[in-house]
C-alpha cells in the first residue's frame, strides 16, 4: 500500500479545519502532517491533539507557510482571500497542491490566482460537495434548455457567521445559469432588491440571500415562468461534505500539471 497522502491544513482551529482535521484522520489515504493558523494565534506554538481536546500529536500549529509545508504533498484551505492567495504562491514555489474552499474572492483575487496557476496546481471550488456539484451541471442544462421566459432565482442560506454574500456557491450557480443562457453573469446579476426597483428585467439572474442560525448550506436554484416554477434544491446537513470533497481533490490533484482546477474535473463531469 502507498504511503498516505501528506496534508497541511490551513485555519485548522476553525469549523471547517476542524472537520478537516477529523476527516483526515479517518481516511486510510491521507494524514495531517501539519497545520496552520494566522501569526499570532493562540494555537501557534501548541500542539494540535491537545488544541483539539485530545491526546498530544507530533503535529504543532505553525504560522509560517514555508516551514510547515516542508514534507507535504497537498494543503487544504478553507480561509480568506488575501490570506489564501498569499498562501498559494508559497504552495506553488514548493510544489505544494493547495485545494481552496475559501470563497469572498474579488476579481483581483482571482486574476493572482490564475498566475499563480501557472506554476502550480490550485483547485478551487465555491463547494467541493459532489450533490453541489451535480447541481451546478444540472443548473447549466436546465438554463440551456429553458428561454428567458422562465426567470431564474438563486436562493441561498447559511449560518449567522459567514461574512460574504452571496455565497461561493451561489455564484458558482449563477455562473452556470449564466452559461448555460450563453451571457455572462456579470451582466446579468441582481444581487440585491430594496425599495422601488421597478419591473424584473427580462434575462436577469436574480440572488436572495438568508442568514441566521447554523444553516451549514441551502441553495435552490429556480426557474419561474407563468403558470410552472422548476426549483433544483441542494441542503448540506453536516460539513463533512465538504472535507470529504476536499480530500477527494486533494488525492486527485497530485502528478497533476500545473493549472487552476475545479470540483467538476475532479469529479468527472
Amino acid at each position: 500500500m502507498s504511503e498516505p497522502l501528506a496534508i497541511v491544513v490551513n485555519g485548522v482551529s476553525g469549523r471547517m479545519g476542524r472537520m478537516l482535521v477529523e476527516v483526515i484522520n479517518a481516511s486510510d489515504k491521507a494524514r495531517v502532517c501539519g497545520a496552520l493558523e494566522r501569526p499570532g494565534h493562540a494555537w501557534v506554538g501548541k500542539d494540535l491533539g491537545e488544541m483539539l481536546g485530545g491526546t498530544a500529536t507530533s503535529v504543532i500549529v505553525g504560522e509560517d507557510p514555508a516551514q510547515v509545508l516542508k514534507g507535504a504533498q497537498a494543503v487544504i484551505d478553507f480561509t480568506a482571500p488575501a490570506a489564501t492567495v498569499a498562501l498559494a504562491r508559497t504552495a506553488a514555489q514548493m510544489g505544494v497542491a493547495h485545494i481552496i474552499g475559501t470563497t469572498g474572492f474579488t476579481p483581483a483575487h482571482l486574476a493572482e490566482l490564475q498566475e499563480i496557476a501557472q506554476a502550480g496546481v490550485i483547485v478551487r471550488a465555491g463547494n467541493m460537495s459532489l450533490g453541489v456539484n451535480l447541481l451546478t451541471a444540472l443548473t447549466r442544462k436546465v438554463a440551456e434548455a429553458l428561454d428567458s421566459d422562465y426567470d431564474i432565482e438563486i436562493i441561498e442560506g447559511h449560518h449567522r457567521h459567514k461574512v460574504d454574500a452571496p455565497s461561493g456557491t451561489a455564484l458558482m450557480l449563477g455562473e452556470a445559469a449564466a452559461e448555460g443562457r450563453g451571457v455572462s453573469l456579470e451582466d446579468h446579476a441582481v444581487r440585491a432588491r430594496d425599495g422601488i426597483t421597478g419591473a424584473r428585467e427580462k434575462g436577469s439572474i436574480g440572488f436572495a440571500v438568508v442568514r441566521g442560525g447554523d444553516i451549514i448550506g441551502e441553495h435552490d436554484v429556480m426557474f419561474a415562468a407563468d403558470g410552472e416554477r422548476l426549483i433544483l434544491r441542494h441542503i448540506a446537513s453536516d460539513r463533512a461534505v465538504f472535507a470529504r470533497g476536499a480530500l477527494k481533490a486533494a488525492l486527485w490533484a497530485q502528478g497533476r500539471e500545473a493549472g487552476e482546477y475545479d470540483m467538476m474535473a475532479v469529479l468527472g463531469l
